[in-house]
């Protein structure tokens, strides 16, 4: 289970105003003229607007992920980090995770962060079928709507239970590992 950042992030926030509103209302009041400001108030007032900063552009305009499994090998290794543009398909609330306003659909090719339904982990997986799309996967193969999906192979360790192919997905071509073990 992953860590709701953006939760954690919004909270924070919320008590840092808190305690920056509770000095400017009533503490500073009862604070002598002369009397340091408290560090906790010092902080809160320093650091409240550089965590709602960071909390507006991982939210609705770019936020970092790490790559958690092997899946995408061959572009994205495990431990990787990518960098994902949060309002290319639209904007999302934070937390909640719902869609407020739609921006462009997804094309065959792209890679994408999701939060599968009713799970907490994120996965990164390149779109290989659009809506309405019949999508097959035989013998090492990929097929959409019927039609096989061009593949090239690159040079490798033919020794190795791998094989590398460059696959093509409507314009985008990338490069995909076949384990040959596997069916």
């Amino acid at each position: 289970m992953d860590i709701n950042f953006p939760l954690i992030l919004f909270a924070l926030i919320v008590l840092g105003a808190a305690i920056w509103i509770a000095d400017i209302v009533w503490l500073r009041k009862h604070r002598d003229a002369g009397a340091k400001e408290p560090m906790l108030v010092e902080n809160a007032r320093a650091l409240t607007p550089v965590l709602a900063l960071v909390f507006v552009i991982r939210s609705f305009l770019y936020e970092p992920f790490q790559i958690p499994s092997g899946s995408m090998e061959q572009t994205l290794l495990v431990g990787d980090f990518i960098l994902v543009n949060k309002y290319t398909y639209g904007i999302r609330l934070p937390i909640l995770r719902n869609k407020v306003m739609d921006n462009n659909d997804p094309a065959r090719g792209d890679v994408m962060v999701f939060f599968p339904p009713h799970k907490d982990q994120y996965y990164i997986k390149r779109v290989v079928g659009l809506p309405g799309d019949k999508v097959e996967y035989k013998n090492k193969v990929l097929y959409i709507n019927g039609e096989m999906q061009p593949q090239k192979p690159l040079a490798g360790n033919k020794r190795s239970i791998y094989r590398q192919r460059l696959e093509q997905l409507g314009d985008v071509e990338h490069q995909i590992q076949l384990n040959i073990t596997v069916n």
